[in-house]
């Protein structure tokens, strides 16, 4: 997939684990780890926004677009 999520390294930056994130967005750890691990089609603005929120970040910090060759 052409998009990569680095939300753990915002985690890791904010010094912040998977479990606590998980509970103040109101999702399962278990979905949070497949956020994290990019293997999910898609992610709800909702939810993007509430990590945004929870995590102080924008969008953009979270996603990166890398090109397939």
């Amino acid at each position: 997939m052409p998009i990569a999520i680095k939300l753990d390294v915002m985690l890791a930056t904010r010094k912040m684990k998977s479990k606590d994130l998980a509970q103040m967005i109101g999702i399962t750890e278990q979905n949070l780890s497949l956020l994290k691990q990019g293997k999910v089609k898609g992610i709800r603005l909702a939810t993007l926004e509430a990590i945004c929120v929870a995590l102080d970040c924008q969008p953009g910090d979270l996603l990166h677009f890398q090109p397939e060759p």
